[in-house]
């Protein structure tokens, strides 16, 4: 382990996401994993988790030992994460989605005070593929109608996907459209033809699939599909351990990958 190793907290630690930073974070010495916290009644509180044998806790308050939280937990348990993070001074990585107008005010709250990284997908590939899909749907402009298709393993209680919706915002600004003014969440029924300002999403759920995501930019006489597939779950944990390396020390805000991946920050 090294000397000066980033001690980082997991909220959620039991959870899928949480199994695999553990698991990711064991292999390597610039991050020390410090706290593994689980939810409330859990019957993992107490259990050994993760190749380091790290011992469960619901106790939130361990956020205040660590240098960065990583957070994938529910809505509600990462807008309390975020409040408790600030008030330590404890710099945040989240990758919980569906949270509500609300939550998202209460992470900026926290990024007051702190740095604060969320993203719905920390995939390098998928942030990649969302420059690109901006990229394009500036391109194309209104020449092109634009879908979203979305695929994930049976489990997924959200949809569409929060790395749907974050693609959805990347092609919306490509246009200078805001996404809710333009989204169509589903069709079914006699729909009358599509509507040129219109960005609609479709999706799947099944079995054991990690993640797949398609934009389709169809435009007459030709269609762009930009297509990312994850096959392995490892991605996710190590995008977010890399985001943790990368915030701890940064000012106070809100940021994206794409300021881990640009420079943008």
């Amino acid at each position: 382990m090294s000397a000066h190793a980033i001690e980082i907290a997991i909220v959620g630690a039991a959870g899928r996401m949480g199994t695999q930073l553990l698991q990711e974070a064991a292999s390597l010495d610039t991050l020390k994993i410090s706290a593994a916290i689980v939810a409330p009644q859990s019957a993992h509180i107490g259990q050994a988790l993760g190749p380091e044998g790290i011992i469960a806790t619901d106790d939130l308050d361990a956020i205040a030992t660590v240098d960065v939280v990583i957070d994938f937990s529910s809505p509600d348990a990462c807008a309390r994460v975020a409040e408790l993070a600030a008030g330590a001074g404890v710099a945040m990585v989240s990758g919980t989605t569906g949270l509500n107008a609300e939550q998202h005010r209460a992470l900026d709250q926290a990024a007051r005070s702190i740095p604060l990284l969320l993203a719905a997908n920390f995939s390098v590939g998928v942030n990649l593929l969302e420059h690109l899909v901006e990229l394009a749907s500036r391109g194309f402009g209104e020449d092109a109608d634009i879908e979203i298709f979305e695929a994930h393993h049976r489990r997924k209680v959200d949809a569409p996907s929060g790395t749907a919706l974050m693609l959805g915002r990347a092609a919306a600004r490509g246009r200078d459209w805001n996404l809710e003014d333009v989204a169509t969440w589903a069709r079914e029924g006699h729909t009358g033809p599509r509507d040129n300002d219109e960005i609609g999403f479709q999706v799947l759920r099944g079995a054991d699939i990690v993640g797949e995501h398609t934009v389709y930019l169809c435009a007459a006489g030709e269609r762009l599909e930009l297509t990312h597939r994850a096959t392995d779950r490892a991605i996710f944990a190590r995008g977010a351990l890399r985001a943790a390396r990368w915030l701890a020390g940064k000012p106070a805000g809100r940021y994206q990958m794409r300021d881990l991946l640009f420079g943008d920050a």
